[in-house]
């Protein structure tokens, strides 16, 4: 099996991977946060959600997979054990993905939401 050439992907180019990604796994209500200038966290932030814990927990593992062999960087990941919200660290973009219920009990999109638009 040829190995294929890994690349090194900026902030834009890695949340359009991820986008992807999640929209390739049935993501629900993806919503996309520009932090640049905001934080220091990242250059964006996702919130997505997935119908259950099983389904959320393979999105995220996915996601981790595609950045690991698109980009040959390795994410930093945690809740994929419990899978109600499984946080994922690229370095550039944060994704956070919930179990429905969950992402209703936080609204982390509202602390980063200014005036309605993401």
């Amino acid at each position: 099996m040829p190995q294929v050439a890994k690349r090194d992907l900026d902030g834009p180019e890695l949340l359009e991977l991820i986008i992807h990604s999640l929209e390739s796994d049935k993501a629900e209500e993806i919503v996309q946060i520009d932090l640049r200038g905001r934080s220091s966290i990242g250059d964006f932030m996702v919130i997505c959600s997935g119908r259950s814990s099983r389904q959320v927990a393979a999105m995220s593992e996915k996601l981790v997979d595609r950045i690991k062999q698109t980009t040959g960087r390795t994410s930093k990941i945690e809740g994929k054990d419990t899978g109600d919200w499984v946080l994922i660290d690229t370095g550039d973009v944060v994704v956070h993905v919930f179990r429905p219920e969950v992402r209703e009990f936080y609204q982390l999109e509202k602390m980063w939401v200014q005036g309605g638009s993401a």
